[in-house]
């Protein structure tokens, strides 16, 4: 923040003068005003704001890559002649690269996320590497390990993907590793497992592990975590986002056909609240 707390005091003392002598809306005009895709959008903008500015963040992102580093150390010490190649399965969005400069493109705006601009940002190749990626996988690389990287990104944008990972010097950023799709990410980590040894799965979503989270609903998804809680730390590393994810359409049935005040209901349906006494 660039403000004092002092001036913050004040610009209140003048918000609420004005406040004071401005007519009022009348209750029912109020009501009927519309909660519009540009107000769900500023629901985003703590979630952006720690993304973006948080050393907390970074501690969360060097912990994940770190733990992912002695998983492959463990896995390379322990590899017998004749064993199948080792590997490493990772996400893209949001588990070694930052989009956050798309969605705080949406704030401020009555626009929400398309295909049509999300294929625009993949092909811009501006994303940022997440602090810590590239250094683990390049070292990763260096042991011998290949690095895979299993993305819902678009195959259309697929060249821009890239240029965007080699810029940022992430190895392995060719079409051979980097394997596009849609939807269940399944069939294409079993491809893999095939032929390598998968030393780690890292991800931001349920959904980039193999545990059988897609599609399911919220309390399904959180049931299957907790059945697979042994696998955390030593199988799956899991990258901090709170910004988007599939954790979100699982809150309501037909979540993204609600409007944007259906919207913002269902995201407050399940708070655990607590309100102090009068």
């Amino acid at each position: 923040m660039t403000h004092t707390r002092l001036a913050g005091t004040v610009s209140a003392v003048a918000f609420g003068f004005v406040l004071a002598f401005a007519p009022a809306l009348p209750a029912a005009a109020q009501d009927k005003a519309p909660y519009t895709v540009k107000d769900l959008n500023e629901e985003s903008v703590m979630a952006l704001a720690w993304v973006q500015t948080s050393a907390e963040f970074h501690e969360l992102c060097y912990q994940a890559y770190n733990l992912a580093g002695m998983l492959v150390d463990r896995a390379v010490a322990a590899k017998q002649s004749g064993d199948k190649p080792l590997a490493v399965i990772a996400d893209l969005d949001e588990t070694l690269i930052d989009n956050s400069a798309y969605d705080a493109g949406l704030v401020g705006r009555d626009a929400s996320y398309s295909g049509k601009t999300w294929l625009e940002w993949e092909l811009a190749a501006q994303a940022r590497a997440l602090p810590g990626s590239a250094d683990f996988l390049n070292a990763a690389a260096k042991e011998g390990v290949e690095i895979f990287y299993v993305t819902n990104r678009d195959q259309a944008g697929l060249q821009g993907t890239i240029r965007n990972l080699k810029a940022l010097g992430f190895p392995y950023a060719d079409e051979k590793h980097i394997m596009t799709g849609s939807g269940d990410k399944q069939p294409r980590f079993d491809a893999i497992a095939k032929d390598y040894s998968v030393v780690v799965y890292m991800g931001d979503n349920a959904n980039d592990m193999p545990i059988g989270t897609y599609g399911k609903n919220m309390k399904d998804r959180n049931a299957i975590v907790d059945q697979n809680r042994a696998k955390y730390g030593t199988q799956f590393v899991v990258l901090p986002n709170p910004v988007y994810g599939d954790w979100e359409p699982a809150l309501a049935p037909g979540y993204w056909g609600l409007s944007p005040k259906g919207k913002d209901e269902a995201r407050t349906s399940h708070f655990y609240t607590w309100v102090p006494a009068q």
